[in-house]
C-alpha cells in the first residue's frame, strides 16, 4: 500500500482537534477548583461550563459557510489561533462575569473548527473513505477528553487550576502554523499529491460556492434537519457524562483525585475507541442506511446508562459508563458523516455547521439542566442518569426518519488538476 498523502492531512488534522478537546474539557476537570476559589455554586458551575458552548454553537452555521465560501485553511489556522490565546486568558480570570465572558469568548473562537476540518475531510477523502476518516478524526476529541483530566490532576497539585490554561497557548500557536503550512483547501492545490492519488478525488472536490447556495441546498436537504434533531439529544447525554463525569465520581462515589482521573481517562478512552470503530463499522457494512448503526448505538446507551444508575459501587458504574462512551460515540460518527454524504461536497461545511449547531446547543443546554436537577434533587445523580436514559431513547425517533438517497454514495470520479 502506498503512503497518500492525505493521511498526513489526517493526521494534522488528528493533533488539531486533540488539542482543541484537550482545550475544552480542562475546564470540565479544574470547574471543580475553581468553583472553590471563586466561590461558585452547583447551579453557576453550570452556567460556567455551559458559557462556552453559547459562543461555539454561534459560531457552527458561519463558520461552515466560510469554509464553503473561502476554503477550510485559513478558517481553521484563525480559529485554533483564537481559541489558544482564550484558553491562557481563562487563567488570567479572577471574578464570574470575566470568566463567563472569556469563556464565551473561548467557544466563538472554537466553532468554525469543526465544520471546516469536515469539509477537508470532505474534500480530501473519497466518498468511500469518508466514514472511517472521519470516525479516526472524531476519535481524537475522546483522547482529548482521556488526557484532559490526567493533565489537570498533575498541574493543579504543583501549580493551581490557572496554569493548567496558561500551559496551552505555546501548543496552540504551533498547531496553528502547521496547519497552514501544510492543509490546503482541496488536493488539487497541493503540490505533494500525486497524480495517482489525484485520480481517487471527485472532479467537483475544489470549487467554490455561494453562502446562499450552501445553505440553500443544506436546509432542503430533510435528512441534515433529522441529524440535528437526533444530534440534539444525544448530545445533551454525552455532555451531560463528559463534563459531570469528575464531579460525580468526587462526589456521588467519593472517589479521590488520582481514582477520579483515572476512571474518568478510561471512560473516555472507551469513547475514543467507538469513534473509528462506528466508521469502520458505517463504511463496510451500512454506507446506504447510516440511521441503523445510529440506533442501535443509541438504544445500547440508553440501557447502560440506566444500568449505571443502579450501579451497587463506583467501579461497576464506571465499567457501565464505558460502554455508554464507547456505544454513544459510535452512532456520533454515523451521524457527523451523514451532512458529508447527503449533499454536495461544496456545501459540506454548512451542512454539517447545521448538524453541529444543534449538538453545540444541547452541550450549552446539558450543563445547566443537570446543574439545576442537581439543585432540586440535593445531588442526587441517580436521577440525573434517569433523565439522561430518557434522552437517549428520544433522539431515536428522528435517527428513524433519516434517509439516504442514491446520490449518497456516488462512485469517485476521475479529476486532473488544474
Amino acid at each position: 500500500m502506498i503512503w497518500k498523502y492525505r493521511y498526513k492531512i489526517l493526521g494534522i488534522l488528528f493533533s488539531a482537534w486533540l488539542l482543541c478537546y484537550v482545550d475544552r474539557m480542562v475546564m470540565a476537570t479544574a470547574i471543580a477548583f475553581i468553583a472553590q476559589d471563586l466561590h461558585l455554586p452547583p447551579l453557576v458551575m453550570g452556567g460556567v461550563l455551559s458559557a462556552f458552548f453559547a459562543g461555539y454553537a454561534l459560531m457552527q452555521i458561519p463558520g461552515g459557510l466560510l469554509a464553503d465560501r473561502f476554503g477550510p485553511r485559513a478558517v481553521l489556522t484563525a480559529s485554533i489561533g483564537w481559541w489558544s490565546v482564550l484558553t491562557a486568558l481563562t487563567g488570567m480570570v479572577h471574578g464570574l462575569t470575566a470568566m463567563l465572558a472569556v469563556r464565551v469568548l473561548f467557544g466563538v473562537g472554537e466553532g468554525p473548527f469543526p465544520p471546516s476540518a469536515a469539509k477537508t475531510i470532505a474534500s480530501w477523502f473519497p466518498r468511500r473513505e469518508v466514514a472511517r476518516a472521519n470516525g479516526l478524526l472524531l476519535a481524537s476529541t475522546s483522547i482529548g477528553a482521556t488526557v484532559a483530566p490526567l493533565f489537570v490532576v498533575v498541574l493543579i497539585k504543583s501549580w493551581g487550576w490557572r496554569s493548567v490554561f496558561y500551559s496551552l497557548f505555546a501548543p496552540g500557536v504551533a498547531v496553528a502554523c502547521v496547519v497552514w503550512l501544510y492543509v490546503k483547501n482541496s488536493p488539487m492545490q497541493s503540490a505533494h499529491v500525486t497524480p495517482q492519488e489525484l485520480a481517487d478525488y471527485e472532479a467537483d472536490t475544489a470549487r467554490p460556492i455561494s453562502v446562499r447556495s450552501a445553505l440553500r441546498e443544506s436546509l432542503r436537504t430533510s435528512a441534515v434537519l433529522w441529524c440535528a434533531l437526533s444530534m440534539f439529544f444525544s448530545n445533551i447525554v454525552a455532555w451531560g457524562l463528559m463534563n459531570w463525569l469528575p464531579t460525580y465520581l468526587l462526589q456521588a462515589r467519593g472517589f479521590g483525585m488520582e481514582k477520579m482521573g483515572a476512571f474518568a481517562a478510561l471512560t473516555n478512552l472507551a469513547g475514543a475507541l467507538g469513534y473509528p470503530a462506528g466508521g469502520y463499522i458505517a463504511d463496510r457494512y451500512f454506507k446506504q442506511k447510516l440511521r441503523i448503526p445510529i440506533v442501535l448505538g443509541l438504544a445500547i446507551s440508553g440501557v447502560f446508562t440506566y444500568l449505571a444508575a443502579l450501579a451497587p459501587s463506583g467501579e461497576r458504574a464506571c465499567i457501565y459508563l464505558l460502554l455508554v462512551f464507547f456505544s454513544i460515540n459510535a452512532a456520533s460518527t454515523a451521524i457527523n458523516t451523514l451532512p458529508m454524504l447527503l449533499v454536495s461536497k461544496h456545501a459540506v461545511g454548512g451542512a454539517y455547521g447545521i448538524v453541529n449547531t444543534a449538538g453545540q446547543l444541547a452541550g450549552l443546554l446539558s450543563p445547566l439542566l443537570i446543574g439545576c436537577v442537581l439543585n432540586i434533587t440535593h445531588s442526587n445523580f441517580e436521577v440525573v442518569f434517569y433523565c439522561l436514559v430518557g434522552l437517549c431513547f428520544m433522539a431515536l425517533y428522528p435517527a428513524l426518519q433519516i434517509k439516504q438517497s442514491a446520490s449518497s454514495s456516488t462512485p469517485e470520479l476521475s479529476a486532473s488538476r488544474p
